[in-house]
């Protein structure tokens, strides 16, 4: 009985239905909820020096809050845009789109070529603002260290002013979406990545970007203290380094009981109207959650323990030099 609860949850439901419509936003909502743990793991990190530990965490907050803030505001938009093609497809698509995304199935919404343009979209959307998330996190760690930490010195002025605010897609973000679905370079990517595990390649993917953007940004800033740097780029590379390939490894060790997951819950759930949606959602859920748990619980402990051992050996030999 207990198991079979789990499948008709409705927090389960919900949370799969948004991490359907909205991957993005499902990824950076998660790592706001795991960011009330990895700053404090970070902070008590052993032997280790405690100003690099301030700067990892403070790092933490200022990702977690910055990409939230960003997904929020243009996610929504995206989302809701896809969501009017999805209501009403031949509305918007072409014809021969959907009859080549709809495949053999009885349905567009069941069609993994069709989730596939939709999900490259959704989810393509956290790839092109990893870059920006990356260079805003860097300029407003030196003010949350300021404010957190009560360092002496005034933080170096930052251009923190960028708003970003959903708004109800009008017609013409609708069309545009469509557009790009029905473009033959979407839909020859269908053909050959739909049954990939795609959603998990775009996610890492984006990690990675978002990390190569904040080392450098972090090398180039003139707010965070010259003889920190090293300790936060090692600490951020060894991270995303240790959480993808964490990432890949669990998620292939628990491909099996996944796909027996989804089969139980599709019978607990054959007769519901967003069944393609949960199953989508999950898909999406799970290597959002992999990395997340990966990232913000067990890794800060050794990236920040690495990182310090790695820029104390720096220094050493640039003193022997």
């Amino acid at each position: 009985m207990k198991v079979q609860s789990i499948y008709n949850s409705r927090v389960l439901k919900k949370s799969l239905k948004f991490a359907s419509e909205n991957g993005a936003l499902f990824a950076a909502t998660a790592s706001l909820a795991f960011s009330t743990i990895r700053p404090l793991i970070i902070l008590a990190t052993p032997k280790t020096d405690k100003e690099n530990r301030q700067y990892a965490s403070t790092k933490s907050i200022a990702s977690t809050l910055t990409g939230y803030l960003l997904m929020l505001g243009a996610s929504l938009p995206i989302a809701n845009a896809v969501k009017n093609i999805d209501n009403n497809p031949n509305k918007f698509l072409k014809h021969s789109t959907i009859k080549h995304l709809k495949a053999e199935e009885k349905s567009l919404k069941a069609s993994k070529k069709y989730n596939f343009a939709t999900q490259l979209i959704k989810l393509g959307l956290g790839f092109i603002l990893a870059a920006p998330k990356s260079i805003i996190t860097c300029a407003i760690i030196p003010p949350i260290m300021d404010t957190l930490f009560k360092k002496n010195k005034k933080a170096q002025p930052t251009n923190t002013n960028t708003t970003f605010t959903g708004k109800v897609p009008n017609k013409k973000l609708t069309n545009t979406i469509a557009h790009i679905i029905d473009s033959k370079f979407v839909n020859n990517m269908a053909d050959k990545f739909h049954n990939t595990k795609f959603e998990q390649h775009i996610i890492y993917l984006t990690d990675i970007l978002a990390t190569a953007t904040f080392m450098h940004q972090t090398s180039n800033s003139k707010g965070i203290a010259e003889d920190r740097k090293k300790a936060l780029i090692y600490n951020a590379g060894i991270s995303t380094g240790l959480s993808v390939a964490g990432g890949y490894g669990i998620n292939k060790l628990t491909e099996k009981s996944t796909n027996r997951f989804i089969e139980n819950f599709k019978k607990a759930n054959k007769n519901s109207k967003n069944l393609e949606k949960y199953v989508e959602g999950i898909r999406v859920a799970k290597p959002v959650l992999i990395l997340g748990t990966i990232y913000y619980i067990i890794i800060p402990l050794i990236s920040t323990f690495l990182s310090d051992k790695f820029d104390k050996n720096s220094k050493n030999k640039s003193d022997q030099h």
